[in-house]
């Protein structure tokens, strides 16, 4: 039988209770989000997934170097990138998707970024992929689109630096196409070549030279990369490759100001009939609204939404994020819902377009601005906790996450680990988990991945979108 407390330990008791509702209150009704330290700690998140051989200035002390055999099947030099997530596996397709919205947001909130203080981090996040993907166009009609085996790795729970694994290259060629692959590839490029035109021309120049080519080898080699590459289908399906080409003529556009690749986009709209696929979100594998947004922007950044034939995607865009902020399903705390996996990243993504939407002419900017900081906030704790590992108010200690879960060396990591119930050893900075359910419940448990799980891409546009609420904080929009 439980032994009886005693008065003075049931006051103790009752007053501890009430302190610790009173400092949750506390939290909530004080909370002001800081959109530059999410960022900053975001940009962290990316040097924890490098893989190859890491610069001395690195920050991540926990992190070595990695994966320094990578090779092609001729002995090219695979070496660099990111891992995508947990695991160690260095998938192409997200990590395009990935540099593209970091690009994107660049481009249009450089100067949040410089605010922040960020603005060669990001670049160089940009240009450690930009660096792998030349690396992985080995002729213009071949790129490699993964380097690991997810089964193999998915065996493994430990440090990069001690991976023993092999880790087989996978590509795509004239023989074996992926145009969804080469196209997200060349969009990748496209917009970094945007980004770097003004701080290295040269560097932008072979960036567009990649572009141009992996366009060309997209559009007249047709076929989905899952075909292609074993497990992509498993884990990273793509249903089309009709969005992919659409994304990748329209960012060549604005790198060019070429009218012929946003004639081909118009085509590949229609051929695809991209206008009838109505949809509320927009991820690496789902890019239709994200398409509207780009064509009514010109090279310069500015909209063309009163130009000849821009009505029907104006139209679209606005729709998208009306849609998004009055009707889309959320959770009783007020946080869009579509997805269980990568609840917070769909949010963030919505969020990040529809600050864009909200620079549209004739739009009501307030309207999706408050809905972006909204959604944002919740990620960051207005609700009463943080998503984001590292920020705020009880944020999440126990990610699913192979490498941070590990002890400093030279202690052992293994399974071990990963079923221990303590936190991570390593603070995993930055890194936004998967997110809460329907009904606000998370569970802060490295076993559960649908809950804890962290990738590349779920940063992206959490981070662009970020940067976006900078910018509109800085320019008093809200």
């Amino acid at each position: 039988m439980r032994p009886r407390m005693s008065k003075i330990q049931t006051l103790l008791t009752v007053f501890f209770s009430i302190l610790t509702i009173n400092v949750s209150c506390f939290h909530l009704h004080d909370f002001k989000p800081n959109y530059k330290e999410a960022l900053r700690l975001s940009l962290l998140f990316y040097e924890s997934q490098r893989s190859g051989k890491l610069p001395t200035n690195k920050r991540i002390e926990w992190r070595g170097d990695s994966a320094l055999e990578d090779k092609g099947i001729n002995g090219e030099d695979l070496t660099g990138g990111y891992y995508d997530g947990s695991d160690f596996v260095k998938f192409s397709f997200t990590m395009a998707f990935t540099s593209t919205m970091l690009s994107w947001g660049i481009k249009e909130y450089e100067d949040a970024y410089k605010e922040a203080g960020q603005y060669f981090e990001v670049l160089d996040a940009v240009k450690w992929a930009t660096d792998y993907f030349i690396k992985c166009h080995v002729s213009p009609n071949e790129f490699y689109g993964q380097v690991g085996d997810f089964v193999a790795d998915h065996a493994f729970w430990g440090r990069p630096e001690e991976m023993n694994m092999t880790r087989p290259a996978y590509k795509i060629d004239a023989e074996h196409p992926g145009s969804d692959l080469a196209g997200e590839a060349s969009a990748m490029f496209s917009s970094a070549s945007v980004v770097f035109k003004s701080v290295n021309e040269t560097y932008s120049k072979e960036l567009l030279r990649h572009a141009v080519e992996l366009y060309e080898f997209a559009k007249n080699y047709r076929g989905l990369y899952q075909d292609v590459i074993p497990g992509a289908k498993q884990y990273y399906e793509s249903s089309s490759y009709g969005d992919e080409l659409t994304w990748a003529a329209l960012w060549l556009y604005r790198a060019t100001d070429n009218p012929k690749y946003l004639d081909d986009a118009e085509k590949y709209y229609e051929e695809f009939k991209i206008s009838e696929e109505g949809s509320n979100k927009f991820y690496y594998n789902e890019k239709v609204a994200g398409l509207q947004v780009q064509y009514l922007q010109s090279y310069n950044g500015s909209f063309l939404a009163d130009s000849t034939g821009a009505t029907e995607y104006f139209e679209s865009a606005q729709k998208f994020c009306d849609n998004a902020v009055d009707k889309q399903l959320r959770t009783p705390k007020g946080l869009i819902y579509i997805n269980k996996l990568g609840t917070l990243s769909h949010a963030s993504n919505v969020a990040f377009l529809c600050l864009r939407v909200a620079d549209l002419p004739r739009m009501d900017s307030k309207k999706y601005v408050h809905f972006a900081k909204e959604q944002i906030d919740y990620i960051l704790g207005a609700k009463g906790r943080s998503f984001v590992v590292g920020y705020g108010y009880n944020y999440p200690k126990r990610p699913y996450h192979s490498a941070s879960s590990c002890p400093a060396i030279p202690q052992p990591c293994n399974w071990e680990q990963f079923h221990s119930t303590l936190p991570n050893p390593q603070v995993l900075h930055g890194a936004l988990v998967s997110g809460p359910d329907q009904k606000d419940f998370y569970e802060d448990s490295r076993e559960e991945f649908t809950f804890n799980e962290v990738t590349l891409d779920f940063n992206a546009g959490f981070q662009s979108a970020l940067a976006g609420l900078i910018h509109h904080e800085s320019s008093e929009k809200y």
